[in-house]
């Protein structure tokens, strides 16, 4: 058996609608024993006669009234899809499912998912706070289209782009100066910082138990927004990315000696994973971000 092809589709269909193979042929600009020729395979193809040829006009059967039918419908489905894949390249549709881990949210993911947002307004953003290990597996379970996490803790099946460098000082309120501060001065001192089972706040215990100094801890929270907030309001220092001040008055940054390590910002992706439009435009804006906010370049691989 022949299989259908969509021009068998179109071709009953130009029949159906202009009820003479002659007319039909001549819309479709093809010759009139070559439409005959293709009718016949399309009804030898699905087992019975789809049109009554004993009359001056065609007319379909009763199963070729059916089979029309959803012939239409399956055209016009067809078109819709066309439709809907420009619709996608262009951006005027499609979806971004991001996850980050959770100090971007405070200085890059907002401004950033505004900027697409304008650009972009059909698109479907979705955006959550994950660990890197989490994030890795939702990527390889594609669960996810991006991540902005941290190269160093690479995931067999994920791509780590490296975006920028990343420093952590002390964010204080207005007015508490520029000049690096010897982090002896934090011994003992009250500081809010993020909740223990961040890797940002191990990373920051890690570098006060090597340097043998023991702030006193006074606020824990789950989120960075939140610990800025503190920090604003009142005599409270915190730990947390430099660039968590830019565009936010009322707060100092503060740069520790020694500094804590840096650590290198990446883009995570699936390896090997295709690359929508959503997905190409949001990478396209995240490095001008990153380029037009000041953030310190990558080292070269």
């Amino acid at each position: 058996m022949a299989p259908v092809e969509l021009r068998h589709l179109r071709y009953l269909l130009a029949v159906v609608e202009h009820g003479t193979f002659t007319r039909a042929a001549e819309a479709l600009h093809i010759s009139q024993p070559t439409l005959s020729q293709q009718v016949r395979a399309l009804e030898r193809a699905v087992g019975q006669p789809l049109l009554d040829r004993s009359g001056r006009t065609v007319r379909p059967t009763d199963a070729g009234e059916v089979y029309a039918d959803h012939a239409r419908r399956a055209l016009r489905e067809l078109a819709a899809a066309d439709s809907a894949l420009r619709d996608v390249q262009d951006l005027s549709r499609g979806r971004l499912r991001l996850a980050v881990t959770p100090t971007f949210t405070a200085y890059l993911v907002g401004p950033l998912l505004a900027a697409l947002h304008a650009r972009h307004p059909g698109l479907d953003l979705t955006v959550r706070e994950a660990t890197q290990e989490h994030i890795g597996e939702e990527l390889i379970a594609d669960g996810l289209d991006a991540g902005i996490g941290f190269t160093g803790a690479e995931v067999p099946g994920v791509t780590a782009e490296p975006l920028f460098v990343e420093t952590l000082g002390v964010v204080a309120g207005a007015g508490a100066g520029a000049a690096p501060l010897p982090v002896a001065e934090l011994d003992g001192r009250d500081l809010a910082l993020l909740a223990g089972d961040f890797a940002t706040r191990a990373r920051i215990d890690a570098y006060f138990t090597e340097q043998g100094v023991a702030p006193r801890v006074v606020v824990e929270a789950d989120s960075a927004l939140a610990l800025l907030e503190i920090v604003r309001g009142g005599a409270l220092a915190t730990v947390l990315p430099d660039a968590v001040t830019l565009d936010r008055p009322g707060l100092s940054q503060v740069p520790l000696s020694p500094p804590l390590p840096h650590r290198t910002a990446a883009l995570l992706t699936r390896s090997g994973g295709h690359r929508s439009a959503a997905l190409r435009a949001f990478t396209a804006l995240l490095r001008a971000q990153v380029t037009e906010r000041g953030l310190p370049p990558a080292p070269p691989a």
